[in-house]
């Protein structure tokens, strides 16, 4: 029996195999390596919202001069249906990790669609950077403190998200911690994109 680098209880051989194929890939790139158990604290997250539980099926630390960034194998379970008719369903995702020295408060990042503009039009709640207004139009960005999030948002964190060589992900910051990622089944080459960017903002963009 092949031993993984990641908890196979409950994968399909598909999803071992996605796994699988996305660690290689990822070792290839950083050198990662098996960080053992750390609780990442992923319940605090708005991305997790609506899941009834987030399971890390394999946690890989990059390491850095000025800091550590993560890449996480995750087991998400969600409810569906009403009251009288549901199911469970769990889905396997990868996502990065840093932490960040300065306090972001709360800042959710993704790609600004038709709606949110027209919503922005009626209800004013991003954060716009008037000196930036290619990210501007790009980002939607929802804060819970527009001056310390305008603060820790400086050119140099802007320009490694508009880097980031894929259109579909999300974000979040809460505090000093950072996560990024999507919902997306998993596919080695998005992961290294993600992983590039954890990199970059832990080594201070």
């Amino acid at each position: 029996m092949e031993n993984y680098p990641f908890d196979t209880v409950g994968l399909s051989s598909e999803t071992i195999d996605r796994f699988q194929d996305t660690y290689k890939a990822l070792k290839e790139k950083f050198n990662i390596q098996l960080t053992g158990h750390i609780d990442f604290q992923l319940e605090q997250f708005e991305v997790f919202k609506n899941c009834l539980d987030v399971k890390v099926k394999g946690s890989y630390v990059i390491k850095h001069e000025r800091g550590d960034s993560y890449i996480l194998f995750v087991e998400v379970h969600y409810k569906l249906g009403d009251v009288k008719h549901t199911t469970h369903h769990q889905e396997y995702q990868v996502w990065g990790l840093t932490y960040v020295k300065q306090n972001f408060g709360r800042v959710l990042i993704r790609r600004e669609t038709l709606t949110d503009k027209i919503l922005e039009l009626m209800h004013p709640l991003e954060l716009d950077f008037k000196e930036d207004k290619a990210f501007s139009d790009t980002f939607y960005v929802v804060v819970n403190d527009h001056v310390k999030a305008g603060f820790c948002m400086d050119r140099n964190f802007r320009n490694a998200v508009m880097d980031i060589r894929d259109n579909d992900f999300m974000i979040e910051v809460v505090d000093h911690t950072l996560i990024i990622g999507n919902y997306d089944p998993i596919v080695a080459e998005k992961s290294i994109h993600l992983g590039e960017f954890v990199a970059r903002v832990a080594e201070g963009c």
